[in-house]
């Protein structure tokens, strides 16, 4: 390499082997790594911090506002780019990580779009960072198959059949700790974006489609900006045209809620649509709030749903605000999972998920997620029925609706209250999920449903807000440290008992027990649990 050469970034040493990550791990590839990170972890870094100034800003007024400063963006009259042919359509949607057999089967599931989930779908051991990029280039080339361990078989259906591929990186918050750059570590987002891109862009484009991504975890357009500025630099590099990437933004911070305006405007020559993503979403809320006292207290989590006044106001304006700048307004998880045994708790899970996705095809969205295949007819169904041959309702604009900024944080009106039970599947559901992530599984069935990083977020985050509220349950019990250790205590002792001696000692959970407890029950709030996780997570 010659002394005016840009030094690429560094694999660690205590990177272990992962079968063909040269090819992912080129020289050239890990030179544009660097490229991305000396140019644009400085910003990201600012913005980190500017994070923990609003939360704290947040904590000092105990309310959110649309931003006075940016009154002209929402005023104006624009629209973000036209969508390529590829996403034009988006009527279903279905997510799941990048392993080789999830990779075919939502390819193949009917779809018209598959979230290849890199983010909380997805544990970042350096097996699934980069097999999840072999798995993608080998789906692209036609040179993808699976054969499972009792002999069955998967492969790709014909090329018109198959869905098209959105991508999701890490969020801005995560770094990769294998790769580094003069002696800092790479941020996961950029990780993943830039092998995908330097590896795909042009195939995809060969293939009539494109670098397509969902940008997960922004909590401001400040940040949507610094993405559109990473699209810019890449496609230059790359040799691709300006405007090949689309990207989707997950609306799944409270603070995004009040900027979706100005996020479509910052991205709005690769802009493609906004989602709105449930559980991160209370997540956030619960996070930024957590010591707002009672009237921003969040009942069971189960027990929000989509109809709850607050979250109407955000989906309705997502709606509007998406449909009057020309992007697509994309629904939520259906994360029911079908079981095999049980004809009646499929009967009346289908039920749930078609009114869900009858509600979103009725507001307006022009599509929708599903977590399995066997969802998809029934999200399409409900889209066909308001959709027939259109590919999107993009000119029902929805003018009929006005949010205030106050109606998008009225928690106390809705009609629930936390419970024991509540207490109890908190507990329960943020063990079983972080016993899985911490064996280097993002996406985990946990009673008949599909749950992934999202879901422990919330679940030690209302444990930690009820706690601080001073919460009393229906049956008279009061959330305390010592109530949470006791529960949570039976809970191990009852997980011990179903699984057996021989697998509880061969997984992970004691380690998930402590985790859970710590991030719940510390005076000082962790902003991501996947942060201190990711110090224990092998590989």
């Amino acid at each position: 390499m010659s002394a005016s050469a840009p030094s690429p970034a560094v694999v660690s040493e205590a990177a272990g082997p992962v079968p063909r990550a040269e090819e992912v791990l080129t020289p050239e590839a890990l030179v544009f790594l660097a490229e991305l990170h000396r140019r644009f972890a400085p910003r990201r870094a600012e913005l980190l911090a500017r994070r923990r100034e609003r939360r704290a800003e947040i904590a000092r007024t105990g309310t959110l506002d649309f931003l006075p400063e940016t009154a002209h963006i929402r005023d104006g009259d624009w629209q973000v780019a036209p969508a390529p042919a590829a996403l034009n359509d988006r009527r279903v949607e279905i997510t799941g990580p990048t392993d080789r057999k999830m990779t075919i089967n939502a390819l193949n599931s009917g779809a018209k779009i598959w979230l290849a989930d890199f983010e909380d779908a997805s544990a970042p051991t350096w097996e699934n960072v980069i097999g999840g990029q072999v798995n993608m280039t080998d789906a692209y080339e036609r040179r993808i198959d699976f054969t499972s361990p009792e002999g069955k078989t998967y492969a790709l259906k014909a090329a018109d059949e198959l869905a098209t591929v959105v991508m999701r990186p890490r969020g801005w918050h995560l770094p990769e700790r294998h790769l580094t750059v003069d002696g800092e570590q790479i941020p996961g987002g950029l990780v993943d974006f830039g092998l995908y891109f330097f590896h795909n862009a042009k195939r995809l484009l060969d293939l009539g489609k494109g670098p397509y991504f969902y940008l997960p975890k922004t909590e401001s357009h400040l940040e949507a900006r610094l993405w559109n500025d990473v699209f810019v630099f890449a496609q230059d590099y790359v040799g691709v045209p300006q405007g090949t990437v689309r990207a989707t933004v997950l609306i799944e911070t409270i603070t995004a809620a009040y900027e979706m305006d100005e996020i479509l405007y910052e991205l709005r020559d690769h802009a493609s649509g906004l989602n709105a993503g449930r559980w991160d979403y209370l997540f956030s809320i619960v996070k930024n709030f957590r010591d707002g006292g009672a009237r921003f207290v969040l009942p069971d989590r189960n027990a929000v749903t989509m109809t709850a006044p607050f979250m109407r106001a955000y989906t309705e304006l997502l709606v509007r605000t998406c449909h009057k700048r020309g992007a697509h307004a994309i629904g939520g998880m259906a994360a029911f999972i079908p079981s095999r045994r049980d004809a009646e708790v499929n009967k009346v899970a289908f039920e749930k998920v078609r009114a869900d996705k009858d509600r979103e095809a009725g507001d307006g969205f022009d599509g929708s997620w599903v977590a399995h295949p066997d969802l998809v007819p029934i999200a399409r169904a409900s889209f066909d029925a308001v959709l027939g041959e259109r590919p999107n309702q993009k000119d029902r604009l929805r003018e009929d609706v006005h949010v205030t900024a106050a109606e998008l944080i009225d928690i106390a009106s809705l009609d629930a209250r936390p419970t024991f039970e509540g207490l109890r599947n908190a507990v329960q559901v943020g063990t079983r999920y972080i016993e899985a992530w911490l064996r280097g599984l993002g996406a985990v069935a946990i009673f008949n449903l599909m749950e992934d990083a999202a879901t422990a977020e919330i679940s030690r985050s209302q444990i930690w807000q009820w706690i601080n509220a001073g919460v009393v349950f229906e049956n008279g019990e009061k959330a305390t440290h010592d109530l949470v250790l006791r529960v949570a205590a039976a809970e191990l002792a009852a997980i011990r008992e179903e699984i057996g001696e021989e697998a509880f000692a061969a997984g992970k959970w004691t380690e998930a027990h402590e985790l859970l407890l710590r991030t719940a029950l510390d005076t000082e709030y962790v902003d991501f649990l996947t942060l201190p996780a990711y110090e224990q997570l092998q590989g």
